[in-house]
């Protein structure tokens, strides 16, 4: 049969308790240094008998430099707590503290409000009375001086637009002068093609000029008229056309 499930109690036996004490010291010894081989681990095994017997088991180092290591860290960890639990207690310090500023804050101003004046004494009242008068001044003041310097940037504005509507006329009359002279131009030259006078040709073959070439004159009379016509608008006539009319 096999073995059943011991039961974790005191063995009341003497003589069972010593065996067992035997053979499970030697197991746990076994398996710490098991462990502190396949693991690399620093193991340090302290057992005490119900006599009083020590068995004990360390690693390489020595078992007084594995307990100093152990203290060192039981310290720092006792440190970290006792810092924690402080710095806990200084934040419910400081928790407490803001709260009752807070409400001192909010008692000062519902009392500024005109609000909860039924506890204040008259010199409390009165304190309350210069404090708003003097918040009323520096109120004031400052509305004053904001409304100042807003009056001296639209003086400023002002001025800025005035040079530029300055600005903007001198360019429209320089434009307007320009276009004028443009037009007076375009009428002077347009007047100097219309009052040249008209060729010598034109004015011969025109039906009312003063040259009367009828058909009951001779031959001769009309040649000598064309001939002092020709005479006469010589100056008038480019050269081509002269030589034209003497051939």
């Amino acid at each position: 049969m096999g073995r059943g499930r011991v039961q974790l109690k005191r063995i009341e036996n003497k003589i069972n308790r010593q065996v067992t004490f035997s053979k499970r010291r030697s197991g746990l010894l076994k398996k710490a240094h098991e462990i502190s081989v396949l693991c690399d681990a620093e193991v340090a095994v302290i057992i005490f008998s119900a006599k009083g017997k020590l068995y004990e088991y360390s690693t390489d180092s020595s078992m007084k430099n594995i307990l100093e290591r152990y203290e060192q860290y039981c310290y720092a960890e006792k440190a970290l707590v006792s810092s924690e639990l402080e710095c806990q207690g200084n934040w419910h310090q400081e928790c407490v503290k803001l709260k009752a500023k807070f409400e001192v804050l909010s008692k000062s101003q519902r009392h500024l409000m005109g609000e909860q004046l039924d506890s204040l004494t008259l010199k409390e009242l009165q304190q309350l009375e210069n404090q708003l008068d003097n918040s009323l001044k520096h109120i004031r003041s400052r509305k004053n001086q904001v409304m100042s310097d807003s009056i001296a940037e639209l003086v400023r504005k002002e001025k800025a637009l005035q040079e530029q509507n300055k600005h903007l006329e001198k360019q429209i009359m320089e434009k307007q002068k320009a276009v004028a002279l443009t037009q007076q131009l375009h009428w002077e030259q347009a007047q100097t093609r219309t009052s040249s006078p008209p060729p010598a040709f034109f004015m011969a073959d025109h039906p009312n000029h003063g040259l009367n070439i009828g058909c009951y004159q001779g031959s001769t009379a009309m040649e000598e008229a064309v001939g002092a016509q020709v005479q006469i608008n010589s100056s008038m006539l480019p050269p081509w056309m002269l030589t034209h009319l003497n051939g």
